[in-house]
């Protein structure tokens, strides 16, 4: 898999908002404004967590994933919450898939959270001002594309110039360490 850039979550964010509006457009002469909503963000959801889980390097899990989301999917489908409600599950299901398969820290999750949180804070807001479908989407993802930018892992990356010599101190003292958990674990 390719490394997701932020020039990537520029795509999705074109294609998505274009995609979205103009379904909307189609859908909404046939049928009721808030299934044409639901219908969207389901369907968007499902598209961005395929790019999700497309651009991961992690293996493992993918069609549990899907297989997750698409349960909850079709509960919040079959009990038909408010759509803040319904907005918030999927925002929630990107949220995590997000945090499992891309980052290792809980710092990084939190960040990406207060993205997330920031992400649909814009898009209401843009949808305030402009009515527009277009719009909101487009500064969702565009603003989901930050993600990029943070950090996998927040563990401190300072090198030193004695690399080599802190290195192999460091390997003895953990082989040392670990004989040493290994002895305890064996007389017990």
């Amino acid at each position: 898999m390719k490394k997701t850039t932020f020039f990537d979550g520029v795509l999705v964010a074109l294609v998505t908002s274009l995609v979205g509006s103009a379904s909307y457009y189609v859908l909404s002469s046939l049928f009721a404004d808030n299934l044409v909503i639901r219908f969207l963000i389901s369907g968007i959801t499902l598209a961005y967590i395929l790019y999700l889980l497309n651009r991961s390097n992690e293996k493992t899990g993918r069609i549990t994933v899907i297989s997750a989301w698409s349960v909850i999917t079709i509960i919040i489908w079959l009990v038909w919450p408010p759509a803040p409600l319904f907005i918030l599950i999927n925002l929630a299901s990107l949220w995590l898939i997000r945090s499992l398969y891309f980052y290792s820290s809980l710092f990084s999750s939190l960040a990406d959270l207060a993205l997330t949180a920031i992400s649909i804070v814009v898009a209401f807001w843009v949808a305030s001002h402009t009515d527009s479908l277009f719009l909101s989407l487009w500064c969702f993802f565009l603003t989901q594309a930050l993600f990029v930018l943070i950090l996998s892992s927040m563990k401190n990356s300072r090198r030193n110039t004695d690399t080599a010599t802190n290195n192999s101190d460091f390997q003895h003292a953990y082989q040392v360490a670990e004989a040493a958990v290994q002895k305890l674990s064996t007389h017990q």
